[in-house]
């Protein structure tokens, strides 16, 4: 008799079982998943990108309606010349100075009181509490003289301005109010350019111009300073 032959079957493969993924399936997964996480990504600095440039845009909108409002209501004086792209106030020849000197005329001073609440009402605005920083008074002098004279005589000359709306008014003038008054402490502050930025004459660079200067994005002030008790003082 012939010897019995038992013929035994491989058992399953390792490819046939349900659990096992080829390396290359699993680099598939892997690309793919990186895919979508990069997609996410992209998506998220995508709307934070258009996020910020929402923002820069609402604020060129917004102080280009500030500046629009405050040149409307100047129209009312003349004298007045606002500049809405360098956010300047030129005050014309109302406000002008005789050489080394820093001395306001009585219609000058009167004019300022007058003209300053324009600012501080467009200042207590929507806009004009979210985006106005401060009101820089800015003095200017000829060229006659050495630097540092007209620098000190720059600032005199922007520092009376200040001095001017403090002082005792008319009979015929609207007073300013403490509020007005120590609004005007809190937002106005001075500087001398000495005779850099001249003009066309002498006579027209002696002068004082208003800078309206904005707050950037994220950095307006959180909260209001502490409120000041103390007295306003006057000018010698």
């Amino acid at each position: 008799m012939f010897p019995r032959i038992v013929v035994k079957r491989p058992g399953k493969s390792e490819g046939e079982s349900p659990f096992w993924i080829s390396f290359s399936d699993l680099m598939s997964a892997l690309m793919t998943l990186f895919l979508v996480v990069m997609a996410a990504t992209l998506i998220t600095v995508t709307k934070s990108v258009s996020t910020v440039e929402e923002r820069k845009i609402q604020r060129e909108t917004d102080i280009r309606e500030l500046m629009a409002q405050i040149k409307e209501v100047s129209r009312q004086f003349p004298e007045v010349k606002v500049n809405e792209t360098t956010y300047r106030i030129d005050l014309g020849d109302i406000v002008r100075f005789d050489s080394g000197r820093s001395d306001i005329s009585t219609s000058g001073a009167t004019f300022l009181r007058n003209y300053v609440p324009v600012l501080l009402k467009a200042q207590q605005t929507d806009i004009g509490r979210k985006w106005i920083r401060r009101i820089v008074v800015e003095g200017f002098t000829d060229q006659d003289g050495s630097y540092l004279y007209n620098l000190g005589l720059s600032l005199d000359r922007s520092r009376r301005v200040v001095c001017s709306l403090f002082a005792l008014q008319s009979r015929d003038e609207t007073p300013l109010s403490v509020g007005q008054k120590t609004q005007i402490r809190d937002l106005f502050l001075v500087g001398g350019y000495s005779f850099n930025s001249t003009k066309e004459s002498k006579e027209a660079s002696r002068r004082v111009e208003l800078k309206v200067e904005f707050w950037a994005l994220d950095e307006q002030s959180s909260a209001p300073p502490a409120p000041v008790s103390k007295e306003f003082g006057q000018c010698s």
